[in-house]
Formats: C-alpha cells, sequence, structure tokens
C-alpha cells in the first residue's frame, strides 16, 4: 500500500513539473475537438523565428500586442507582424486597454500604429483592469474606442476578458462583440446568453521557434467557420 502511494505521488509529481516547464498542458484535453488553434505573442517572446514556427503546421494565426494605454507601443510589434504574415500565418493586433485615458484616445494610438489591411485579423481590446471602476464609466471608454476601431478597420472588435472582468464590465452590454476567454484551468464557460470565440487554453506553451514560453488559444469551429469568419469565405 504504501509503495502504491509512493508511486502514485511521485507520478503526481512529475506531471507537475513536465506541465510547469510547458512540455504538457492538461487543457490540451479540453481544446483537442477544436482543430484551428492560434497564438499570442508581446516583446516577452522576444525575437520569433517565424519560419520553424509554421513549418509546426500547428497554428494558423497570431495575435501580436501593438499598443497599451494611450502612449505604449510594442516594440516587436512590427517584426512580428510582418515576419507571421510572411510565413503564411493571418495576423491580428491586440490592445492592453488602460482605465488612466479615454476610449478615444486609446483608439488613436492603436490606429497610428497598426496597419489597416483587409487581410488581418479584427483588432482585440485587452481587458485585464482592476475591478475597483465604475462599470458604467468603463463600459463607455470600451465603447467609444470599439466604435472608432470598428470605423477605422471596418471590423467589429474582439474583446479578451478575464471570468473577473467579463463579469464586471463586459457581460449584458457588449451583445454582438465576440468574445475571447481566458481558462488555462478548465473548459470556459461564460455567464448569460454571450459565447466564446476564442479561448486561451495555455499561458505556457512550449512551441518550435520560440525561446519563451507562449500563449495559446483555440477557434471556436471548423475550418470552414475559421474561412468564414476571418477570410470572408466558405470551402467549396
Amino acid at each position: 500500500m504504501f509503495l502504491q502511494i509512493a508511486v502514485l505521488l511521485g507520478l503526481a509529481l512529475i506531471c507537475c513539473v513536465l506541465e510547469y516547464k510547458g512540455i504538457i498542458w492538461h487543457n490540451s484535453i479540453f481544446a483537442m475537438e477544436y482543430e484551428i488553434k492560434g497564438l499570442d505573442v508581446s516583446h516577452y517572446q522576444g525575437d520569433v523565428e517565424w519560419k520553424s514556427v509554421a513549418e509546426t503546421e500547428k497554428y494558423q494565426f497570431v495575435y501580436m500586442k501593438a499598443t497599451e494605454g494611450n502612449d505604449f507601443t510594442d516594440d516587436t510589434f512590427m517584426q512580428n507582424w510582418e515576419g507571421a504574415k510572411e510565413n503564411g500565418f493571418l495576423t491580428g493586433a491586440y490592445h492592453f486597454f488602460s482605465a488612466r485615458s479615454t476610449g478615444e484616445q486609446q483608439a488613436d494610438h492603436f490606429i497610428s500604429v497598426v496597419p489597416k489591411e483587409a487581410a488581418s485579423l479584427p483588432p482585440v481590446i485587452d481587458i485585464e483592469i482592476a475591478l475597483t471602476h465604475d462599470p458604467a464609466i468603463i463600459e463607455q471608454e470600451l465603447m467609444t474606442m470599439s466604435e472608432k476601431l470598428e470605423q477605422t478597420y471596418n471590423k467589429k472588435p474582439v474583446l479578451y476578458v478575464t471570468y473577473d472582468t467579463f463579469n464586471k464590465y463586459i457581460a449584458g452590454g457588449f451583445e454582438g462583440y465576440d468574445i475571447w476567454i481566458r481558462d488555462i484551468v478548465k473548459f470556459p464557460t461564460l455567464k448569460g446568453k454571450q459565447n466564446w470565440l476564442l479561448w486561451q487554453y495555455s499561458n505556457r506553451g512550449r512551441v518550435v521557434g520560440f525561446d519563451a514560453y507562449v500563449d495559446i488559444y483555440a477557434f471556436k469551429g471548423n475550418q470552414a467557420d475559421f474561412d468564414f469568419k476571418f477570410k470572408g469565405k466558405a470551402i467549396l
């Protein structure tokens, strides 16, 4: 009995170490049913060998950090944008929303950095702010930013959320918006009628071409759904 317990504890310890190092990830089991996978990168990943990433043939699209607040620009954005496109990835940019400046100021900053390209993914507003703000004010600033981005890029932005920010600031007020949910523990569920389109299921992915961990996410749908949603065409 003691030997069996020791073996089980040993196996559990090995699994924990492998997961911590990103070699395995338990959420990958829940994400297996989704065939379309993507990556999320920023300056934290350093220089990316996009050719090597493409050769894995595991990922179809990439979102990369472009801006934050009304004045920060990720210094790897353009090299990631061009490098990913050159290697066949569908690319999109995201903005890290701040409560310290207006939605219009943040939209202007994003627009000054991110190219307007018809073939790119919809812009993303990353909402990971503290939960101490007035929801009405945050909703107003987010709506202002979103509407300006949609007018510029002709695509309704996607909203990246945690459960906390979704429940506090988004639920019930942004019907019709696609949701990108972060849940690195289990299969995602959202309250109310809204559902998710993108799911970040890992924050410690080990991917060839990266020297650092990288976020991995799944698209809710099959290849035909993905092509219709993001490429404006259906597979015949």
